[in-house]
Order: structure tokens, then C-alpha cells, then sequence
């Protein structure tokens, strides 16, 4: 079964996470195909479950996820599709708290199985000025808060219902 896991990812982190997901589905022997989201062209015809994520920016998805969302609408309303966002920070209390249905509205009516909010990770030094500014005007705590064990578990448990369907192949065209 081949899976395509995209991302969008301003600094990294997203992209970490997205890896870390392909890791996982890849021990679990799914062929899987790691892409940024402005790199993917197709999705119809090359895949049979989509694991789509992105960086959450004043409460929304990057541009980039957002395109691929409005581009592959059609293949991917055809699908199963999972979402993950990255971004709330903070050890205790993650913030914000972002409502996954709107993180997800690009999307629309696309049948998504399930949309995990990662917390995320802030690094002062990958950041431009004015993104500095609004992180101390916000007093944003500075560190890595990503739980590694969660977003295996999260894949794990998407691999494990994928084995269980019986999910039609797609014809192997070579990419």
C-alpha cells in the first residue's frame, strides 16, 4: 500500500514530525512517499491513503497546505485522508488552543479520519525579526515540546486501520 505524507513546514519542526510519521508507517511496511505539500503534483493514481499536515501560523495552515488542498480536492475527497497540525507550544498548557475543524476547513467536505494537533516547537534563533517581536510581545516559551511517543502512537494506530480495510490498490506507475 503506498501512503503519501505531506507537510508544510516554516522552520522545520512540521517537517520533523512528518518524517517521524513516515518512520513509523514504513516499519510497519506501507511504501510511503515523503513530500513538502507545494512539491506534490498528483495524488490520483499514485496513492491509496494520504497523511497530510501542516505548521500552524495565527491560527491557520500555511499557504502551501492550503493550495494542495484547494488542487487535489477531487483525489483526495477519494481517499482516506488523515491531518495533522504543529503548532501550539508550552510544556503544561500548550497555546493556543486551535479548533482542528478550523484548522481544517481548507479541506471542506473531505471525509478526514482524524486531525491530531501536535504541540510544537519554538527556536528564537530560526525565527525573522518580526516574528521575534510577536513571539516576546506573546511571551511564547522557547523550546522543543513535540512528544515523539504521541505522534508514533498517532501513526501506529493509522497503520493499523489501514491494514485492517481492504483498501483498493493503486497500480505502481513507476514514481
Amino acid at each position: 500500500m503506498r501512503v503519501l505524507v505531506t507537510f508544510a513546514s516554516k522552520h522545520g519542526s512540521t517537517h520533523e514530525i512528518a518524517e517521524a510519521i513516515a518512520t513509523a508507517l514504513r516499519a510497519e511496511d506501507f511504501t510511503v512517499d515523503l513530500k513538502d505539500a507545494a512539491d506534490v503534483k498528483a495524488v490520483a493514481g499514485y496513492y491509496d491513503a494520504v497523511i497530510f499536515g501542516s505548521a500552524i501560523y495565527a491560527g491557520n495552515w500555511l499557504p502551501a497546505a492550503k493550495q494542495l488542498a484547494e488542487q487535489q480536492h477531487a483525489a483526495l475527497a477519494a481517499l482516506p485522508v488523515w491531518l495533522f497540525s504543529s503548532g501550539p507550544i508550552g510544556a503544561e498548557n500548550p497555546q493556543p488552543h486551535d479548533d482542528p475543524a478550523l484548522l481544517a476547513a481548507p479541506l471542506g467536505e473531505i471525509n478526514v479520519r482524524d486531525h491530531h494537533v501536535f504541540v510544537g516547537k519554538l527556536d528564537i534563533g530560526e525565527l525573522g525579526f518580526a516574528e521575534r517581536l510577536i513571539s516576546k510581545a506573546l511571551r511564547a516559551p522557547e523550546g522543543d515540546f513535540r512528544n515523539w511517543g504521541d505522534v508514533r502512537t498517532w501513526a501506529r494506530g493509522i497503520a493499523a486501520e489501514l491494514q485492517s480495510q481492504a483498501v483498493r490498490p493503486v497500480p505502481n506507475t513507476g514514481k
